[in-house]
């Protein structure tokens, strides 16, 4: 009876321990889009962790192969139960910045990984040789993050289907909106703060739907179409994002912009275009897309933009008057209380318009949305409200009533820069917390060098976040004449934070916070 209870108790324990070490592969796993190569990158680069992680229970794979072949009996078992249960006890994941989302794609990975867990349970009882066979379970633990790769493969059929039949159903919406005028939104950086810019001022006119958050993917359109998209809708703005050349076109193909902006180009996620000129080709998919009678608004102030020819008819913008651009903002000035600006149209129309936000690039990116509106029938002054309640994206050169610019949601050597110029802008005690810029692929340290040199005449002090993204940065202040008894090394943010609140009080303290490294990093 006591050897049948301990059975029982060895294998719940061995799932328990399954389950809690699944559920931190799988949030990486879908961090990484489900794709098997930016999975196994992911393992690749913290292999280390992983070993710290499993290695001790594959030493206890050998050592209980090793003993369970001498007769045993079941105090044996309930030992090997806590030894999984303290396991699993001590890789509960941490709280995530974006905590994995039991979507219907997760639940169906569980049930292949949940199935794979229990054949090789089974076959270690079926087998009739427990005592020897016990280790299979320990080193199916230990290999968890195989297990998963194994299970995401051979789900691998099954979502292409179902995400097959999720694009056709939403293609049909679209294709039963005839009225409907699909907007397209890309760029390196500035996407989500445009789409959501050029949403609220359409809305003075138009009833908008926009991709919500950041649904940029192809599947996060077509949830977006399926979910929200409604007939009485006017105009559908998607933001769209790329990782790899051609995901661009995928989207387009789907939801055929009659209208588009490309925001900017710059060096990010070069870890999988290895180019500047993959991002350039990638991005101006969506130029390619735009029909004859459609247009491209473009943004004349980045070099890549500007040097690219598109065959289409395009609107520039600028922050700069004499660009030559259609659309110009000028006299521009920025206060802790926000903007001002003039924006000028093609037919010399001109108009002053007030944010409460902050940075040239926003200033920037809002001109482009004044523009596009613009060109759809919403006269200059009639946007002057619309610009004005115009509020921060979260995380995003979002000023807090602490003092503190939350600039976290990620970074790109443009953006970098520009939150620095923001940053320079304000009296008193200025702070820099980062770790740097990452998905850079080889350029990543000289990147990350460049930006420490460039903020150090723009910050008094500098908390660089995590050892191992530190040094680049440091290297690049000390470089540039930083006083190395303000640069500040932290293990995470919260000793950053820690950080800053010892710093001493030199009057009103500004603290930037630029980019903050997702789970997977």
């Amino acid at each position: 009876m006591l050897e049948i209870i301990a059975t029982v108790v060895l294998f719940a324990a061995f799932a328990a321990d399954c389950f809690l070490l699944s559920l931190h592969f799988i949030h990486m796993l879908q961090l990484n889009s489900y794709r098997n190569e930016r999975y196994l990158r992911w393992m690749k680069e913290n292999r280390s962790a992983i070993i710290n992680q499993m290695g001790w229970l594959l030493l206890a794979t050998l050592a209980v192969s090793c003993f369970l072949i001498q007769p045993t009996d079941w105090k044996v078992r309930l030992a090997c139960s806590i030894l999984f249960l303290l396991h699993g006890y001590l890789n509960i994941p941490k709280k995530a910045k974006k905590p994995l989302v039991f979507t219907a794609r997760v639940k169906r990975l569980y049930a292949t990984y949940f199935l794979l867990t229990a054949l090789v349970a089974a076959a270690v009882f079926l087998s009739g040789m427990l005592r020897i066979s016990l280790g299979a379970l320990f080193l199916w633990a230990a290999l968890t993050c195989f297990a998963v790769l194994a299970a995401n493969t051979i789900n691998g059929p099954i979502e292409k289907k179902i995400a097959g039949w999720y694009v056709e159903d939403a293609r049909k919406i679209l294709k039963s909106m005839e009225n409907l005028t699909v907007i397209g939104i890309t760029g390196s950086y500035g996407k989500t703060s445009t789409k959501n810019f050029l949403a609220s001022i359409l809305s003075t006119k138009y009833n908008v739907l926009m991709t919500p958050e950041s649904y940029n993917t192809t599947m996060g359109v077509v949830r977006t179409i399926r979910e929200q998209l409604r007939p009485t809708h006017n105009i559908f703005i998607a933001e769209m994002g790329a990782k790899n050349p051609g995901d661009i076109a995928e989207i387009c193909e789907l939801v055929k912009p009659k209208y588009g902006i490309i925001t900017a180009i710059g060096e990010q996620h070069l870890e999988t275009f290895k180019t500047i000129e993959n991002i350039i080709n990638t991005k101006f998919e969506l130029a390619d897309s735009i029909p004859q009678d459609g247009i491209i608004f473009l943004n004349g102030d980045n070099e890549y933009i500007r040097n690219r020819q598109t065959g289409k008819k395009a609107v520039t913008y600028s922050v700069n008057p004499g660009s030559g651009c259609d659309y110009t903002a000028s006299d521009i000035s920025v206060s802790r209380e926000g903007s001002r600006f003039i924006v000028t149209a093609p037919n010399g129309e001109s108009c002053v318009f007030v944010t409460k936000l902050l940075g040239a690039h926003n200033i920037q990116n809002i001109t482009g949305c004044i523009a596009v509106a613009h060109t759809l029938g919403i006269s200059l002054s009639e946007q002057v409200l619309a610009v004005k309640r115009l509020k921060a994206v979260e995380h995003r050169l979002q000023l807090l009533p602490n003092g503190y610019i939350d600039d976290s949601y990620n970074s790109n050597p443009a953006g970098f820069r520009a939150a620095l110029d923001v940053l320079s802008g304000f009296d008193g005690q200025r702070v820099l917390v980062t770790p740097g810029m990452v998905e850079l692929g080889e350029k990543q340290y000289e990147l990350n060098r460049e930006l420490g040199s460039y903020a150090a005449s723009r910050c008094d002090y500098a908390v660089l976040v995590g050892e191992n993204q530190a040094p680049p940065l440091k290297e690049g202040l000390l470089k540039a004449g930083f006083p190395e008894d303000r640069l500040f090394v932290a293990k995470d943010l919260n000793n950053a934070i820690a950080i800053v609140n010892s710093l001493p009080d030199e009057g009103p303290r500004t603290v930037l916070l630029e980019n903050d490294l997702p789970d997977n990093f």
